[in-house]
């Protein structure tokens, strides 16, 4: 095993163009026990000095967020617990906290897992993320991101830079919930983040985010054409299920069954489309 750490994100871009087949990592929680171990030859490129990726700020659009920034820093921030509540609930659900104080959201999602926590909320918030160079940098939607399991668009030479997350309207109603073998340090069976502005008849944005039903986290979007294509209000549980169906491909694994999967996943959409279904409903983030 060999391993660089350059100084800043200049010297670490012209070492990626020099050598392509150089691994980037930051808080390094996944490579310590993944498969790709250092016998295997590697080789890596810290990205842990590089402050210049780290922290929360706000923007004209929304909050943009470093990609060394820390689940820990996530889960607590001003403006992620205000503006973003279902990112901060996914970055406090995502692994012990000695996990949280190192794991970065880049990290997070660059390992390419389906079951991460962080990527639903990031589905159904309709980030961009920003991917650099030597040779320039571009901005790829989230929701194009992933090409197939453990598969990016990130190209050889390019590192994450930079995770930009517009802020909903006031009244939105944010939802997150992970379903695991434990309340804590579990790898989930099903999440599921939904971001939901209006109202049955007349909505502005209806997003769910989903992670474990999928070879990849997945944008259930035959799920929000029925619900915004209704003109009777909600569809009801036999319509959502069957276009839910068309959007997850649960399997069977050593953590759950797909058919729990699709059950679980069914219960989530009803809870997070809870405040419409029952009088009275609030319309409090989750």
């Amino acid at each position: 095993m060999s391993w660089h750490a350059p100084r800043n994100l200049d010297e670490a871009l012209a070492l990626l163009a020099e050598r392509p087949g150089l691994v980037p990592f930051a808080g390094g929680t996944d490579l310590m026990v993944g498969r790709q171990t250092p016998a295997c030859g590697r080789q890596y490129l810290s990205l842990a000095r590089l402050t210049v990726l780290r922290g929360v700020r706000e923007t004209a659009s929304g909050v943009a967020i470093g990609a060394l920034t820390t689940m820990t820093e996530i889960g607590c921030h001003p403006y992620v617990c205000r503006d973003l509540p279902a990112l901060a609930a996914s970055a406090r659900a995502t692994g012990a906290i000695a996990i949280q104080n190192r794991a970065t959201l880049a990290g997070n999602i660059m390992n390419g897992s389906p079951a991460a926590d962080n990527p639903p909320a990031l589905l159904a918030y309709g980030a961009e993320v920003v991917l650099m160079s030597a040779a320039g940098s571009r901005r790829v939607p989230y929701e194009d991101f992933h090409g197939g399991y453990k598969q990016t668009v990130c190209r050889p030479g390019e590192i994450l830079t930079e995770i930009l997350v517009p802020v909903p309207p006031p009244g939105a109603r944010h939802y997150f919930r992970k379903v695991g073998a434990r309340r804590a340090q579990a790898i989930s069976k099903v999440s599921l983040a939904a971001l939901l502005v209006g109202r049955p008849g007349s909505w502005e944005c209806v997003r769910f985010g989903f992670a474990s039903v999928a070879p990849i986290p997945i944008l259930a979007r035959t799920l929000a054409v029925a619900i915004t294509g209704s003109d009777r209000g909600l569809p009801d549980d036999a319509e959502l299920a069957i276009a839910l169906s068309r959007d997850i491909m649960p399997r069977d694994d050593i953590r759950s069954t797909a058919d729990y999967r699709r059950r679980v996943a069914m219960n989530l959409v009803r809870e997070a489309l809870a405040p419409w279904t029952r009088q009275g409903g609030s319309n409090a983030s989750a």
